[in-house]
């Protein structure tokens, strides 16, 4: 919008040059038909005077060029008049149209301002929500310890933890909704994954969250249930009558039957793993998998320094990033076949603009620009899928 407003400023300032050189121009010729008109007017027996450096003849005849001259003069002046009238218009259509732009662009940043705010309080009504669901249990807990205090004895740490934990729920639940994105969206894009999974087999999301995935497989008919750990997050699934349990990932992973899954889901869970639980959850989930199920392991790309950057280190409780290459050689060496990786997302927006031309010069930076963008912006997220051989 900038650079469209500078064009239409400087076409204005351009038309107003123009306005100007047209009256200086019918300046030049008024003043050119004011000395014509002051030679033809000039009474018998006056001096002759010279206009354009010639005497001014008496006899009618020698008065014909003059006139003719002074007719030029006259068409030309009419003509500069008729096209200073067009540069009047001109100049009044470029002043409309910066003026337009000048308004649409107050009313874009006005529109902008508006849907941050819409933004911010639609963060701010959810966190609300999510505050409201937490704190309605912990009073009765407080209540509970002030009368243990009153009656003297000093309340145990787990008594005084479970009061603490649902905060720190909260909190990263906040941290979720804040930087995670829109629950549709991120909705919208795992269901991508859902045609990897096979039909009619039970699908446990590990790391559920806020519960998006667990929500698109419901939508489809698929049998499907969700641990986390966090209690803000399992009470937001349960709200949305989602099957989801509270409980450590891998605890809850190796209670399962060996063989009784046909798909485990993990997305943003394994850069908060330790690499022993890494290797742990690979082992696990290759024993619960039934022949042909599949397993699909989502994370942050460390390939894109963006993504290290803007997402990875965005998080406070992100342990380490996973090479995809490191997380396809784990997943093999625990026994999966044909491990795929996808790279998820496109960052085409932020990467650098190639120059114009096609000589040497040019095309070796263009190349150089390309094997920057590549190291920058590649996808910010990639899936490895693992697939267990029937």
């Amino acid at each position: 919008m900038q650079r469209t407003l500078e064009k239409l400023i400087q076409d204005r300032l351009d038309e107003q040059a123009k306005l100007r050189e047209k009256i200086a121009e019918i300046a030049r010729l008024a003043e050119t038909l004011g000395r014509l008109h002051s030679q033809i007017e000039s009474p018998p027996g006056s001096p002759a005077k010279k206009p354009f450096g010639r005497p001014v003849p008496s006899s009618p005849d020698g008065l014909r060029p003059l006139l003719a001259q002074t007719a030029a003069a006259v068409k030309s002046l009419a003509e500069a008049s008729a096209s200073l009238a067009e540069r009047q218009d001109s100049l009044a259509d470029a002043r409309d149209k910066e003026w337009d732009a000048l308004g649409n662009n107050h009313l874009a940043l006005l529109v902008q301002g508006l849907e941050w705010r819409i933004d911010r309080l639609t963060q701010a009504s959810e966190d609300a929500a999510a505050l409201l669901k937490t704190t309605a249990p912990l009073k009765e807990k407080l209540l509970r310890l002030l009368a243990a205090v009153e009656e003297k004895p000093l309340p145990s740490p787990a008594s005084i933890r479970e009061v603490l934990e649902p905060l720190e729920d909260w909190g990263y639940l906040r941290f979720e909704n804040r930087f995670r994105g829109a629950p549709d969206d991120i909705k919208r894009r795992q269901a991508e994954y859902l045609p990897l999974f096979p039909a009619g087999r039970p699908v446990l999301d590990l790391g559920c969250g806020r519960g998006e995935f667990l929500e698109a497989l419901r939508d489809h008919g698929r049998p499907s249930s969700g641990v986390d750990l966090n209690a803000g997050m399992v009470a937001l699934c349960r709200g949305q009558g989602l099957d989801a349990v509270q409980g450590d990932l891998l605890e809850t992973l190796a209670a399962k039957p060996d063989g009784s899954l046909g798909g485990i889901f993990a997305a943003q869970v394994i850069e908060h793993l330790p690499p022993a639980h890494l290797r742990r959850l690979a082992d696990l989930a290759f024993a619960k998998l039934s022949a042909g199920g599949v397993l699909v392991l989502e994370t942050v790309n460390p390939l894109s320094v963006f993504a290290l950057v803007q997402i990875y280190y965005l998080d406070p409780t992100h342990r380490s990033p996973v090479h995809p290459e490191a997380l396809r050689f784990l997943l093999e060496t625990s026994g999966f076949g044909e491990v795929e990786v996808r790279f998820v997302g496109d960052l085409k927006a932020e990467k650098l603009d190639p120059l114009p031309g096609a000589d040497a010069a040019t095309s070796l930076l263009n190349r150089n620009l390309d094997r920057l963008n590549a190291l920058l912006f590649a996808a910010p997220g990639y899936a490895a899928v693992g697939r267990k051989k029937a």
